[in-house]
């Protein structure tokens, strides 16, 4: 082993710049697969890794305060409770620091027991008079730091630590920075009273049993006001509602780009055995068995692919770490550090056996020939010879790459899943934006929205010029009665929903009456309910209302887990839902200028979001993330287009020289590989188009979305984009490597038969 080692180990020094050509391939793909495996397994486990960290409870309950005696009698008869502890949560409260500030501030005041965050910097809460401890949301939009100084409701504090709390998104992508002091320290100077409570945190025993624990929370809760449960479960849901389908996409994104990453891997292995098929035929000749041949190829091929394949890694981890850690923390979830170590050792295990297994078949094969037939380049035989060529230097090129068919259809295979992962990507940023700002891809048809504004705004509403027509919208979260794990929203308009919101219908009609219910393919797949079944909403206040569904709607809101209902029955549960009021404009109309319209009567209005928050800087890190795939996966075809186009040099080398001997300069030389790079375009853009449309388009809206229908083809700008891109690195690599013919004297070429 230890000979064949060094035999194998000398080979590739004879061969160092081919060698080298080999390793930078496999570092490539590698470090798409970095790439691709930082972004997924980061945002696959970051909830659960924070979740842990932070100790999350099980359950939060929020209600109007109480006395602490009071609910700790009743949680503490609650079955299946492992430890409690109990805040004040006061909202709208004045920050400032540093020529910052904001008034929409949530002040949490703990007291004693289990905190439910995750100190990341500095320390945690000890009870003095002026410590505050701040979310990390806040402390990098801001540039706060432990030691720094924050004013709370006027009062001066020093932030003592920075925590991460995973039951709400961070701030800014939530509009409320949330901040903590003690119940004895800062939370008295600013008025807290210790013997009250208006939020309770549950640590269960048993979290699979968490239904009975929220049974029996119900049924004593009576005399407890504005009660509202919210789970683990429920927890991840307002994530989801958040950015779920953007991460969802992201992941799913970055599975297909490892499986191109397996494609390419196998590809140029195989190229790169072709390649040495008369090598292969010496040694046959010599005497070694086709078992002999194949492990000495796999033993080089595994001697070149493990530093390959960790470089590439590293370098793909380090590339994508940044902007994916940065997408979790504003979801308030943890990077994972050390613990991406292991998922990245799986991906080089899995290159240095793709790059094995693809090097040793082909050998293998090539092998069982007899020996004159591997050192006549069989390849070569099976050429077309009628194709209609172009005249000249470029349809000679173009002749050169054909006649090596094996190779060409590896990078033509290889070029074709590159391509219609940038259609892919084009395609992804597109919906993205859909989601994002287009209100419609959601089927709202509503512009602004007038939020707390008392009953007697709606006809001043409507008479605003550039309104079309306004309703008051109802929204409640609810609990399913018999699943009270499984959260939903219910909405509501007086009359006809789809004025304002339009979603399509997969199954069963429209709501016509108070007692039937439209709900979403999310909410339907979750409670297994179809249309004639009962869903039965345990809503804020207690109390339970109940609905026939007779229609399945493609909602892509909250996870798909939303229910249309009339809202005789919803006011009925619950009196005290205030509305707000959806505002459709006329077509035409300048959203800006209705918007400040109605402020100057007094009336504040807000656009209309999508399926993701409005905030620019997590639009931003989403963008970072794409940019660097898009960029490793630009790199990657820009290197299969320059080996391809150099390996044929290397072989043509006499050829070249010839026409180089003849008058032909580096701008003859560059159509001749141009030639060979536009043909190897041409077959490889159609075949990527029909893989994004007919597969990797399909999939990765599956994977992501199983509750709707999702569509991520990529258009006709798109497609154009990516083929003037493919071309533009032909040429690219066409005048790379011209350059590098062009340095060998031409003595030197003509020698090399």
């Amino acid at each position: 082993m230890i000979a064949s080692a060094r035999g194998a180990w000398s080979r590739l020094r004879g061969r160092r710049g081919r060698s080298l050509l080999a390793a930078a391939g496999i570092a490539a793909v590698a470090a798409m697969m970095g790439t691709a495996t930082t972004v997924a397994y980061g945002l696959a486990t970051g909830f659960d890794r924070a979740a842990e960290r932070a100790d999350l409870p099980d359950l939060i309950a929020r209600f109007e305060p109480e006395q602490v005696d009071e609910v700790d009698a009743r949680v503490e008869a609650l079955p299946n409770v492992a430890s409690r502890s109990y805040r004040q949560e006061a909202t709208e409260v004045p920050l400032a620091s540093a020529g910052q500030a904001t008034s929409s501030g949530a002040v949490h005041v703990v007291g004693d027991g289990r905190r439910g965050y995750a100190i990341v910097a500095g320390d945690d809460l000890s009870g003095a008079g002026d410590e505050v401890v701040v979310e990390r949301g806040l402390a990098d939009a801001w540039g706060l730091a432990p030691g720094d100084r924050l004013s709370v409701a006027g009062v001066d504090a020093r932030i003592v630590g920075v925590a991460v709390a995973p039951d709400n998104v961070a701030f800014p992508l939530a509009s409320a920075p949330r901040v903590y002091v003690a119940s004895q320290g800062l939370g008295a100077q600013l008025g807290a009273d210790p013997g009250l409570t208006n939020m309770a945190l549950i640590w269960s025993q048993d979290p699979s049993r968490l239904d009975t624990t929220l049974v029996q929370a119900r049924a004593v809760s009576f005399g407890i006001d504005n009660l509202r449960f919210l789970t683990r479960a429920g927890v991840q849901v307002q994530l989801d509602e958040a950015a779920g389908i953007v991460i969802a996409l992201l992941i799913a994104f970055s599975a297909a780009a490892l499986g191109v990453a397996g494609v390419t891997l196998g590809a140029t292995a195989r190229a790169e055995v072709q390649r040495r098929l008369e090598t292969i035929g010496v040694m046959r000749g010599l005497g070694f068995s086709r078992i002999g041949v194949a492990a000495q190829y796999g033993l080089e091929a595994v001697i070149v692919a493990v530093p390959a394949g960790a470089l590439g890694l590293g370098v793909g981890a380090l590339l994508a770490y940044g902007p994916s850690a940065r997408l979790l923390e504003s979801l308030n979830e943890l990077p994972p550090g050390a613990a991406l170590l292991a998922p990245l050792a799986g991906c080089l295990l899995v290159i240095v056996g793709l790059v094995a297994l693809a090097t040793m078949w082909p050998a293998w094969r090539a092998a069982s020939r007899r020996p004159a037939e591997i050192l006549r380049g069989a390849e070569l035989t099976a050429r077309p010879r009628r194709l209609p060529y172009p005249a000249g230097f470029f349809g000679l090129g173009a002749r050169l790459v054909a006649a090596r068919v094996g190779r060409t259809a590896a990078t033509v295979s290889v070029l074709a899943v590159s391509t219609a992962l940038v259609l892919l990507m084009l395609a992804l940023a597109t919906r993205l934006d859909a989601l994002q700002n287009d209100p419609a891809s959601l089927g709202k048809r509503y512009q602004l929205t007038v939020n707390g504004a008392p009953d007697s705004t709606l006809p001043v509403v409507r008479d605003v010029p550039g309104v079309a027509a306004a309703a008051p919208r109802y929204e409640a979260s609810a609990a399913d009665s018999f699943q009270l794990g499984e959260t939903f929203k219910l909405i509501a308009f007086p009359g006809d929903h789809t004025e304002y919101e339009s979603p399509p219908v997969t199954e069963g009609r429209r709501v016509q009456t108070a007692g039937e219910a439209e709900i979403g393919a999310g909410l339907a797949n979750a409670l297994g309910a179809r249309r004639g079944s009962t869903i039965a909403a345990q809503l804020g206040s207690g109390r339970e209302v109940r609905f026939r569904v007779v229609g399945i709607v493609a909602a892509l809101g909250n996870e798909g887990r939303v229910a249309y209902v009339r809202p005789t029955r919803l006011l009925e549960g619950d009196p005290g839902l205030t509305p707000a009021i959806a505002v459709r404009l006329s077509p035409g109309a300048d959203p800006a200028q209705v918007t400040s319209e109605l402020r100057s009567r007094g009336i504040d209005t807000a656009a209309v979001g999508a399926a993701t928050s409005s905030s620019r800087e997590f639009l931003g890190v989403l963008a970072d993330v794409l940019r660097v795939v898009a960029i490793v996966n630009i790199l990657i075809a820009l290197f299969i287009l320059t080996q391809s186009l150099a390996l044929t040099a290397l072989e043509r080398r006499p050829t070249l020289a010839v026409l180089r001997a003849g008058g032909a300069g580096r701008r003859e030389v560059a159509l001749v590989l141009a030639g060979g790079a536009t043909l190897v375009v041409a077959l490889a853009a159609p075949a990527g188009v029909v893989l994004e449309r007919a597969v990797l388009g399909p999939a990765v809206a599956d994977m992501a979305v199983d509750y709707v229908t999702l569509p991520l083809s990529a258009d006709v700008g798109q497609i154009t984009f990516a083929v003037l891109g493919l071309l533009l690195l032909a040429l690219t690599a066409a005048l790379w490597v011209a350059r590098q013919v062009g340095r060998t004297p031409i003595a030197v070429a003509l020698r090399e038969e």
